[in-house]
């Protein structure tokens, strides 16, 4: 007969195993995941990312010791539909969210990778900008500092009389690092505002003001394509549309280009010492060995390019995002990795899944980019649909074809479409539309062709 105490330790263990949550897992059986993402941050806007004059330590350090993906997009060129598309891992026409109103659907919100993160054991948390219409899901997360719409640079005063957003994000950030263990896995979202300027204020670009120094002895050159010849190149209703309109407002004259790109860059500047923060945090709590951290950003910004500012369009300043993967379990010879592939937002949802442990939904169109980490993959996508049907009645609607090559696309609004064709091989900066050559109508049906195809099989 077992003795009196083994039968009262079976029963204990009964008992624990029973009632404690079955769905905890140790943080050692999954990696930590932190997921950054900016707000209109195009991808050369990093000093790993080949721009010599923009400080950004810190982001620089990350690429060092992670893998930095040098063709990252977007598969549509706005807040809210890219932020969905982040959430869900899929194209607009699935998710169905183009415009600042929709929410997700109650089936889209569960099987996102935050909801289905916490539902296996993990603890979750949002910062930021959550950038999608409907209610908030406050009780989704385990520590929520979310918020609706844009919020302000300054949310409690003027400039001097409050912190700057970034500054009480990182806070946050810090604040939700110390409520973890080492016990149970986290994963946090921090969605920042920087560096999207300030919707209707004169001031559009608004930095902490401890950033104001820099950049202040120099004199920042103008885009390649910031000329009047590229405006002129633009189809005319692009020239009256609001990338031209916030053009005038943001980058019209040398020294209204001087300040809102200095200003742009010290909002980045913020982001870095965020990131700063937040790995000398992960290193005094013991996490830093097993916490992944991915950056990234909604979408690409014209800084002038081509007469425009804002995004929205095909051109490659307004669709290619940084990426950055840091996983501190890859073995040295694996680190400070640069990787050529075509990938999308698209891609972040089924990674993230994939780091988990967690099975990808059948519904996500992306693939995990954990492969990608270590080797190539023979089978990788050698192009994608971009679409951007939001019904605004100052950004024309467009939807196109991006291959490694070619740049395909047309919008929809006028009759028959606008089509534009450019030859990345030999025109890498989209200055010359061969749309309108005899010679390459041909290639521009195949391209209609194709288009079409691949939209049928993405909805």
């Amino acid at each position: 007969m077992p003795s009196t105490t083994f039968k009262s330790a079976c029963l204990c263990l009964f008992l624990l195993t029973y009632f404690l949550p079955s769905k905890i897992v140790a943080a050692a059986d999954r990696p930590n995941i932190i997921f950054i993402l900016t707000d209109d941050q195009r991808w050369d806007s990093l000093g790993c990312m080949g721009n010599d004059i923009i400080q950004t330590p810190a982001i620089d350090k990350l690429s060092r010791e992670g893998v930095t993906f040098e063709n990252m997009f977007c598969t549509t060129s706005i807040c809210a539909v890219s932020r969905a598309t982040f959430m869900t891992g899929q194209y607009a026409r699935r998710h169905g969210i183009n415009d600042f109103r929709t929410s997700y659907t109650p089936e889209q919100l569960d099987n996102s990778f935050p909801m289905q993160l916490r539902e296996n054991g993990y603890r979750t948390g949002m910062i930021g900008k959550w950038g999608i219409g409907g209610k908030l899901p406050v009780d989704r997360y385990d520590y929520w500092k979310g918020f609706p719409g844009q919020s302000k640079y300054f949310p409690n005063g003027p400039q001097g009389a409050s912190q700057h957003l970034t500054e009480i994000m990182r806070n946050q950030s810090l604040e939700f690092l110390e409520g973890c263990n080492e016990e149970q896995p986290f994963m946090l979202q921090l969605y920042s505002k920087a560096a999207h300027c300030q919707d209707g204020d004169p001031w559009p670009f608004q930095p902490d003001p401890k950033y104001n120094s820099m950049y202040s002895d120099i004199e920042i050159p103008a885009p390649p394509l910031a000329s009047e010849d590229q405006f002129h190149r633009l189809p005319e209703f692009l020239k009256t549309s609001e990338a031209r309109t916030r053009w005038h407002v943001r980058f019209e004259n040398p020294e209204l280009f001087q300040k809102s790109i200095k200003d742009y860059y010290r909002l980045i500047a913020g982001l870095d010492e965020t990131v700063a923060a937040i790995r000398k945090k992960l290193d005094e709590k013991g996490f830093a060995e097993n916490t992944v951290i991915i950056y990234t950003s909604d979408n690409g910004f014209y800084l002038g390019d081509r007469g425009l500012a804002g995004k929205w369009y095909m051109h490659e300043e307004s669709i290619r995002l940084p990426l950055i993967i840091f996983d501190p379990r890859l073995p040295e010879n694996e680190r400070n990795m640069r990787r050529s592939e075509m990938v999308l937002n698209i891609d972040i949802s089924p990674t993230i899944f994939d780091l988990a442990g967690l099975p990808i939904p059948a519904k996500v169109q992306g693939k995990s980019l954990l492969p990608l980490l270590k080797h190539g993959d023979p089978n990788w996508r050698d192009s994608f649909v971009y679409e951007h049907r939001v019904p605004i009645k100052t950004i024309p609607e467009s939807e196109g074809l991006r291959t490694k090559r070619w740049s395909y696309v047309r919008y929809v609004e006028t009759d028959p479409p606008t089509e534009q064709l450019f030859d990345l091989e030999a025109d890498p900066m989209e200055e010359n539309d061969l749309a309108v050559l005899p010679a390459m109508q041909p290639l521009l049906n195949r391209f209609r062709n194709a288009l079409d195809q691949e939209i049928s099989e993405i909805e």
